[in-house]
């Protein structure tokens, strides 16, 4: 990984106040080494550019972490993995699973567990309406994922007993908001700073009623 993709990283985690020491770093830039080998077959993201990498994927999920809640955590439609793997990697003591019906995002998944070594990483292969924990998750994270409203109707059985939904968004999501005012209690809503980019990011925190 070259020194500029290092900079621009290193740069990143320090505005957002995270992941500043060179073992979180040097993690999520394998992360980021795997992301690029096994996108070029598997088209994991649209996103190509690594420095566009960096910021769309790695600074953009890392921006939630001061708001993340709970010890027990899932990523549904984690996709390539965010923000799950950044958040796994910066957080060890807390266990994430990441869920996904796709076949070959989470063999890269496996991949990427095994290669940084996560061992509070567990990655599932299902649909979320299919999948179920024996023990309820503290909160359900998603990143673009789906609407609010689809996000509690289809997330609600893995949702333990005052946990909380913490859904990434761009611009405020007024409408969904008001879609889910019957079903949830909202806890809050963060504007987030991503460095280097110039884009609306929210995270928004609900609990059902």
């Amino acid at each position: 990984m070259n020194d500029a993709l290092q900079s621009q990283l290193a740069r990143g985690c320090e505005a957002l106040g995270v992941g500043s020491d060179d073992a979180t770093q040097a993690a999520l830039l394998g992360y980021l080494e795997l992301l690029i080998k096994w996108n070029r077959a598997y088209n994991l993201t649209a996103v190509r550019e690594p420095a566009q990498m960096i910021t769309r994927h790695l600074l953009d999920s890392l921006a939630i972490a001061p708001h993340l809640q709970g010890q027990r955590l899932i990523d549904v439609g984690t996709g390539g993995g965010m923000p799950g793997v950044p958040m796994a990697v910066l957080f060890p003591q807390r266990e994430f699973h990441l869920l996904d019906s796709n076949g070959k995002k989470t063999r890269f998944l496996f991949q990427v567990k095994t290669a940084l070594g996560l061992d509070n990483m567990t990655v599932h292969q299902a649909r979320v309406e299919s999948f179920h924990s024996e023990v309820p998750f503290d909160a359900v994270l998603s990143r673009a994922f789906a609407s609010l409203e689809d996000m509690v109707a289809g997330c609600r059985h893995l949702l333990a007993e005052g946990g909380h939904f913490l859904a990434m968004k761009g611009a405020f999501p007024e409408q969904e908001l008001a879609a889910v005012a019957g079903d949830c209690h909202l806890r809050a809503v963060h504007e987030l700073q991503v460095p280097g980019l110039d884009e609306q990011r929210h995270l928004v925190d609900l609990t059902l009623r």
